[in-house]
């Protein structure tokens, strides 16, 4: 198990032990000097510099949030509360919501509604397909609740919907995050088979707080959907990502990562999770850019081809440039 090296800037030594990395103490300046950390006694009730964003409200922003009304379409973007919101919209870049906007389970980090979903919308692919040749986009990213009520739980309208956007836009590259289907085979297969640029199903947490955060997911399940897809084609690339700050340990954040790398997964996003509401569970703390930086050497060292760490990162962020970044390295290598 390695162990981070972060400087403590209260007294200049490394900081971090039993724990991912130390927290920047009595309101000294983080060493990117992004402002001070939160005081003993504040954390994590305040939120540290480095987490705040410029509220969204550009001319894209707007017309991409008229389009999606308009169009009666979800995006994860606001029903899971993110906040890169405003710089994704921005640019014109979003992640689609389908299978409706109601999840069959509870997962309580989680601020997407939980309860009995509507009938499956069999136009979806279509008109979610139209919007994103509406947008123009170059990486899409789509993804959904969970639907376990359905036998496939969802992959049909995952693959119709890839191949619907392949039609319309061939120079378009598709991202998928999918459910864990319940860890079916055929569903996994049904989605690779419509070739996504990348299959993506975020593991969430380490193993030691799955139960905890996923009561009706299983880690060992959610490793199996990354290794089945990466079997399935090579072609597809595989990605997952966790969140920090619920109470994992350095040992759990690289075991965690050992298992995803023997899982077959190649692209790895790590980001502080935020608390949707009182409801949910609370946040243990504020992860430091510096061990964020940390983690992602200590990634990129481990043989994950791309990894995108830090307090903001969610599993699409930078979608599109990960992609690139990736053609950029094969193309390099012959």
């Amino acid at each position: 198990m390695r162990r981070l090296t972060v400087l403590d800037t209260t007294n200049g030594s490394p900081a971090g032990s039993g724990r991912s990395g130390g927290h920047a103490r009595g309101g000294a300046s983080v060493p990117d000097g992004t402002g001070p950390a939160p005081s003993p006694d504040e954390w994590p009730r305040r939120k540290p510099e480095w987490m705040r964003v410029r509220a969204p409200g550009g001319s894209n922003y707007r017309h991409l949030k008229d389009m999606m009304r308009g169009m009666g379409l979800h995006s994860v973007c606001e029903e899971a509360h993110c906040p890169n919101i405003g710089e994704c919209w921005e640019t014109g870049t979003a992640t689609f919501l389908i299978l409706g906007d109601v999840c069959t389970r509870n997962c309580p980090y989680c601020a997407i509604g939980h309860g009995r979903p509507e009938e499956l919308d069999e136009d979806e692919p279509r008109r979610v397909a139209e919007a994103i040749e509406a947008m123009g986009l170059r990486h899409v990213v789509i993804t959904s609740v969970d639907r376990d009520d359905l036998p496939d739980g969802g992959a049909r309208i995952f693959a119709e919907l890839i191949r619907e956007v392949h039609d319309r836009l061939p120079g378009c590259s598709v991202e998928v995050l999918t459910p864990d289907f319940r860890g079916d085979p055929e569903a996994i297969r049904t989605v690779i088979e419509a070739k996504p640029a990348i299959f993506n199903h975020n593991m969430e947490t380490v193993r030691r707080l799955h139960r905890m955060a996923r009561p009706g997911g299983r880690y060992e399940r959610s490793l199996g959907v990354l290794s089945t897809a990466r079997s399935l084609d090579d072609d597809v690339l595989v990605k997952t990502g966790i969140m920090l700050g619920l109470g994992e340990r350095e040992d759990d954040i690289d075991a965690f990562m050992d298992d995803a790398l023997e899982a077959g997964v190649q692209i790895l996003t790590l980001g502080q999770y935020l608390r949707p509401s009182e409801d949910h569970i609370p946040i243990d703390r504020y992860v430091t850019p510096d061990e964020f930086d940390a983690w992602k050497r200590i990634g990129q060292e481990k043989g994950f081809l791309h990894v995108e760490s830090g307090p903001l990162v969610r599993s699409s962020y930078h979608a599109r440039e990960q992609v690139e970044d990736l053609r950029l390295k094969a193309a390099a290598a012959g």
